[in-house]
């Protein structure tokens, strides 16, 4: 129900530090974000069809429940940050194994 707002928040944080960096940040930082925002917008996309999600307020569904925002809070911590976790884990691999094969070759 609400599991996409860790990562869209990921998604934004990431995407505000590389733009407002004064530092050269890394290439592969832009395929974090991009993982990222492609992960949060399919996420969006299937609680919207699930009905998860409204275009009406509160827009998540479960806000409209008693005890909803413990569940949705609940959903966040419990699904959404390890999808985070596991997302930025994925992403260091790849970047590592991307810088050694550039450093090979």
């Amino acid at each position: 129900m609400a599991c996409f707002v860790a990562p869209l928040v990921q998604a934004i944080a990431t995407t505000a530090y590389r733009k407002l960096s004064r530092k050269p940040v890394p290439a592969s930082l832009k395929t974090l974000e991009t993982m990222l925002w492609g992960g949060s917008v399919m996420l969006i996309v299937d609680h919207v069809i699930n009905g998860e999600l409204t275009w009406q307020f509160p827009f998540f569904t479960a806000l409209s429940q008693t005890g909803g925002a413990a569940q949705m809070w609940h959903e966040i911590l419990t699904v959404g940050v390890p999808m985070c976790l596991v997302i930025t884990a994925v992403w260091a691999v790849w970047a590592l194994v991307a810088r050694r094969r550039k450093a090979v070759a």
